[in-house]
């Protein structure tokens, strides 16, 4: 097979189909593993252009700031920033469902909410996959009114959820559809739904409050003639049917320590959906050796790349407690043992391993200690 492009090898896995090699992607990359790998200089999309098929990007907020510490954004949330930089809800401008009557979504047609998917396209389009991160109506929709008051909400204010959850999939299904227009090749959502243990909310409160909208942002894309990766981390194997009966096209990231093992997705879902995923970011990648890293990516690909249809990445994002020279690991075992067709012998053994067993069980202070 000849050596195919970034973009023709990520949408070959996504048609659950064998490209070249196993593609290799990431929701997220820190500026700190960039800098460590790239240099004090570079950028995510620096390092998308040296090693990743695909490259992510979302839409433009505008931000204003609070104080020293937190910003508030276009739709009134306020975002707290810590020392490693990464955001978190802190304010949520709907405490009361009073306030619904004077608030409403920024405009989704704004000139510069797309302008840095603009400069993705100019730089990337053809050569690598352009993935548009957006969302469907669980995290906004908490970021507004705040996670425990929404799901009460479920249970004493239905309507008005679902009169909030349509005003926030009308303004993020118009930026989805805007961004397909402009050039980007796949459509995500990145609301996560579920802890290391089960759904953040019961399975029937997804599918009447949730599936609903994920299922219309699914039918944006698809009408684009875009396929959709879904994310959402933790245990979802409650949740995993009604996703898939929603349309989506792949699943990302299966947390394997969150009992999500992607040879028992592809097995059970493999002629459904393209699997993104899964080499433990929480305790292998920040905490193992780069030997340790090599034998986790070739069970994940013994695992979940037979046949097609898998994207490698890691269980969540690339964050700052990432090891570099882990990650460096990562990617470099990903193109020594992920081209097809697989070593059939290392099919053979390494699919009957558990490496996540020894971070989560009895064995986890030791694997710590190697």
């Amino acid at each position: 097979m000849s050596e195919m492009t970034g973009r023709e090898r990520f949408m070959t896995a996504l048609r659950r189909e064998e490209p070249d090699r196993v593609p290799i992607w990431e929701l997220i990359v820190n500026e700190p593993v960039v800098h460590a790998l790239m240099g004090p200089d570079a950028t995510y999309l620096d390092l998308a252009e040296a090693e990743l098929d695909g490259v992510t990007v979302g839409e433009d907020q505008r931000m204003e700031p609070v104080d020293d510490t937190h910003r508030r954004d276009e739709w009134g949330i306020v975002w707290g920033y810590g020392g490693d930089g990464i955001p978190y809800p802190a304010g949520h401008p709907l405490p009361s469902w009073d306030d619904l009557a004077d608030w409403r979504p920024p405009d989704p047609d704004a000139d510069h909410r797309l302008e840095s998917l603009q400069r993705v396209v100019e730089r990337f389009k053809g050569r690598k996959a352009i993935v548009f991160l957006g969302h469907d109506s669980f995290e906004f929709t908490h970021y507004l009114r705040g996670m425990d008051r929404l799901l009460m909400d479920y249970v004493m204010e239905p309507q008005r959820v679902h009169e909030l959850s349509r005003m926030v999939i009308d303004y993020k299904g118009r930026v989805m559809e805007r961004a397909l227009e402009l050039g980007a090749d796949v459509a995500l959502t990145g609301d996560d739904y579920c802890h290391r243990h089960a759904s953040i909310m019961s399975p029937a409160h997804f599918e009447e409050f949730i599936q609903p909208y994920l299922a219309e942002m699914v039918e944006v894309a698809h009408s684009a003639g875009k396929p959709f990766i879904k994310h959402t981390d933790g245990n979802i194997w409650s949740i995993l049917d009604a996703m898939i009966d929603a349309g989506i096209d792949a699943i990302d990231p299966l947390e394997p320590i969150a009992n999500m093992d992607i040879g028992e997705v592809r097995e059970r879902y493999g002629d459904r959906i393209a699997r993104c995923g899964n080499v433990d970011c929480g305790e292998l990648l920040s905490r193992g050796t780069p030997d340790q890293v090599v034998e986790a990516v070739k069970e994940t690909i013994a695992k979940g790349s037979p046949g097609g249809g898998h994207i490698l990445a890691s269980s969540n994002s690339i964050h700052p407690a990432v090891r570099p020279e882990n990650y460096r690991a990562m990617i470099d075992a990903a193109r020594e043992f992920g081209r097809y067709p697989l070593d059939e012998d290392m099919v053979a053994e390494y699919s009957q391993r558990n490496y996540i067993a020894r971070i989560s069980g009895d064995e986890y202070e030791q694997f710590r200690r190697a």
